[in-house]
């Protein structure tokens, strides 16, 4: 039987957690959902409450009467209100003893479930359970979104509840609300093992049912949400799952989703023992991983009430690159992750660093994924930078800058930690590694992106190293390589070295005055201006089709000799 390495896990649980006091007899452990506050109420109270957050590392200690059993503690927003909940049908607030009522609904319900990111509260309503009646809170008012039905394994004329709200998780995926339901028997019959249904729940319009995660196991299963994943957790093999709903799935009327990674086991944790500094001898105690005692809230809490102790659950990607030979598959996995930009270009250059050199079609294919979001950022930065000319014209409130993710790998980035240090590798073939640089400038103007001028100086650096000149006076020939002045005057550089260069770099320059000249007529021509810019914009989109038309034809000729 294989063994797993470090290298394996891709999940962990977080290295600073909440330690608070264990669950006693004497001592009741509650979590505040919304806070993501862990409360540890001693007697009642009477000789203590702790409480311990994520997000505030002091505790708040205070004291209160013991009027009987807790059944739920909680903090306003900000600790400003206490609450206290000792019976059924009532909740306490010490120190505040009054109360408004915004609205009221009158409605049958079996259990509920609340969403602090969302405001959204979800209710269990029917005999049988699986009608939900979601309501949405904002600024101190209720709206009542449209209900739904969850699709029970079997018809069911049963008069007891059969949806359960361990089997229900409410939580955000990629910024969208989601209502996930782990249906434990599927409805097919031909199918073994259990499943998690995805329904969408929207601010406006009907819920609906979008996608299914296939499980193929049946047992005890627990749900997370970490950075947008699903993570399904299987107590009876004690390892966890993955999956990824913005990665393709087979459609049949919804998305059926498989595994994105094989199953693996959280990445073992060990637990410090508490004593005096004195004692050295005492060594991390290894803490019993999908224990029975574990206790999950979303997105991403695991709470240990036997040991005192609430992790959160976190992805790591280093070990998801072996784990996906896929290099395609990879990138849409790890574009979508936040902490993703080291990573993909980790992955880069390893993919040129293998044995074979990697395929240059599986290269091209992930270089057009990361240039495909590259685009997207520069144009959404494009225009914010319109709206916001145009706003500010028109006096109305400056526009939401886009946020530049961890995904948006620009050029700057890829010259830096790929390409300058690939094409330094002697022991590549040079043909190669010129094809590669190439490779990436085709996939730039294939996505109409501006090529930077230090990667065509990268191009001419590495063949004048290898002596070709002929290519790069072809590149520079049938315009591969897009003339500017910073170019010229590099070509220029070389004429001790190439002669022709200097030429060459004449041309170039001749070229980039006739440019600036033709911009000049057009704006003394302003009658004609609207066509000849027309003219033009269709010109400069023929050149740049015909510089990827040629870029393709040289990379394949180029390649030819290789072997």
């Amino acid at each position: 039987m294989a063994t797993t390495t470090s290298e394996d896990y891709y999940l962990a649980l977080c290295a600073r957690p909440v330690q608070f006091e264990k669950a006693s007899p004497v001592n009741c452990v509650f979590f505040d959902e919304a806070n993501k506050q862990v409360f540890a109420v001693r007697s009642g109270g009477a000789t203590g409450v702790v409480v311990k957050g994520l997000e505030d590392r002091n505790p708040i200690s205070f004291r209160m009467e013991d009027k009987g059993e807790v059944k739920c503690i909680k903090f306003s927003l900000g600790n400003k209100i206490l609450a206290v909940q000792r019976t059924l049908k009532c909740v306490v607030l010490p120190e505040k003893r009054t109360l408004k009522l915004l609205k009221s609904q009158n409605i049958n319900v079996n259990w509920f479930m609340y969403c602090p990111e969302s405001s959204v509260i979800l209710l269990s309503t029917t005999v049988v359970g699986n009608v939900l009646q979601p309501f949405y809170f904002k600024g101190g008012a209720m709206s009542k979104l449209s209900k739904f039905e969850i699709e029970l394994p079997t018809a069911t004329k049963s008069s007891k509840l059969s949806l359960s709200e361990r089997d229900i998780a409410l939580t955000t995926i990629y910024g969208q609300l989601y209502v996930l339901y782990l249906r434990h028997h599927s409805r097919t019959s031909n199918s073994t093992g259990a499943e998690v249904v995805l329904y969408h729940l929207p601010r406006e319009g009907s819920c609906k049912k979008l996608h299914i995660l296939k499980l193929y196991r049946t047992g005890k299963f627990a749900l997370n949400v970490v950075d947008s994943l699903v993570v399904v957790h299987h107590q009876d093999t004690e390892t966890s799952i993955i999956y990824d709903i913005k990665l393709k799935g087979e459609f049949d009327g919804v998305t059926l989703h498989q595994l994105v990674l094989p199953p693996r086991s959280i990445q073992p944790y060990q637990i410090p023992v508490a004593g005096p500094a004195s004692v050295t001898n005492q060594f991390p105690v290894p803490c019993k991983l999908y224990s029975s005692s574990w206790i999950v809230f979303q997105p991403d809490i695991i709470i240990s009430a036997s040991e005192g102790f609430l992790w959160n659950l976190q992805i790591k990607l280093e070990p998801t690159v072996n784990l996906l030979p896929d290099k395609g598959k990879l990138m849409d996995f790890l574009l979508q992750r936040k902490d993703c930009k080291m990573v993909i270009l980790s992955v880069c250059s390893q993919m040129l660093n293998e044995p074979e050199g990697g395929s240059l079609s599986v290269i091209a294919t992930v270089f057009d994924k990361l240039n495909h979001e590259y685009k997207r950022y520069l144009e959404a930065e494009q225009a914010y930078t319109m709206a916001l000319e145009t706003g500010q014209s028109r006096g109305n409130p400056p526009p939401k800058r886009p946020v530049r993710t961890q995904a948006v790998i620009d050029q700057s980035d890829m010259y830096t930690h790929v390409l300058s240090i690939f094409t330094e590798k002697k022991e590549a073939p040079h043909k190669f590694t010129i094809a590669v640089v190439m490779e990436y400038i085709r996939s730039l103007n294939q996505f109409q992106i501006a090529v930077q001028h230090f990667l065509y100086e990268l191009v001419i650096k590495t063949l004048v190293q290898h002596n070709l000149f002929y290519m790069l006076h072809q590149f520079l020939q049938y315009h591969v390589l897009s003339d500017s002045k910073p170019l010229a005057c590099l070509l220029l550089s070389l004429e001790s070295i190439y002669p022709p260069a200097h030429q060459l770099s004449l041309d170039m320059l001749k070229m980039q005055q006739s440019k600036r000249k033709m911009r000049c007529s057009f704006i003394q021509y302003s009658g004609f201006l609207s066509r000849e810019i027309s003219e033009c914009v269709e010109t400069l989109a023929s050149l740049q089709e015909n510089t990827v038309k040629n870029m393709s034809h040289f990379l394949s000729r180029f390649l030819e000799t290789k072997h």
